[in-house]
């Protein structure tokens, strides 16, 4: 059996993103993606959100921070809307002619009705399908990608075991795919 894999080569990860920017454009499925690989959230997570969660209706601007409260683990999370995450997000809500604070920002055919798992997994890999990318990336890929480079980019593993609420980081390790490439890649470009 085959475990999913992070994103781990970011013109990939640009390529999965425009995919659905400008290649197949789908403002929807790009939000969605971009969401997933800055938030480290679970795809049920990012299926829940609200309109509400991300934009003040009242003030007439994005929140600067995602709150939401885990499914898997009842445990309340704090994110800070990044500027990927905040255009991405902006150009789909630009691009809907009415909202409502409780409609899901991912819907389905209505605006009150999420997209379910297995829309938001076929629209992952038909995208990496049609990009050659990885058998083994789906939408699960998109929450250990925010990981695997915030971990190559020096991020304190024990920050990343918390942001995932992990036990140890053996679990962490294992979840972000790092493998032999990635400690030869290490040793390779610190020539002491």
């Amino acid at each position: 059996m085959s475990t999913t894999q992070p994103i781990k080569d970011l013109k990939d990860l640009e390529n999965l993103k425009n995919y659905y920017l400008k290649t197949q454009p789908n403002l929807r499925n790009y939000t969605m993606i971009c969401v997933g690989v800055n938030t480290a959230l679970r795809i049920g997570d990012i299926l829940s959100l609200q309109w509400k969660d991300v934009y003040n209706f009242q003030k007439q601007t994005f929140h600067t921070h995602l709150t939401h409260t885990e499914a898997k683990t009842g445990k309340h999370t704090c994110i800070a809307i990044n500027q990927n995450m905040h255009h991405a997000l902006n150009l789909y809500f630009q691009s809907l002619p009415s909202l409502l604070p409780e409609n899901y920002i991912f819907h389905s055919k209505t605006p009150q009705t999420p997209l379910s798992r297995s829309q938001a997994f076929r629209i992952v890999k038909q995208a990496c399908s049609d990009l050659h990318l990885s058998e083994h990336i789906s939408c699960h890929s998109l929450r250990k990608t925010f990981g695997y480079h915030a971990w190559v980019s020096g991020v304190n593993p024990a920050i990343l075991m918390v942001i995932y609420n992990h036990t140890s980081f053996a679990n962490t390790k294992r979840y972000l795919g790092i493998e032999q490439d990635d400690k030869d890649q290490i040793f390779l470009n610190l020539n002491l």
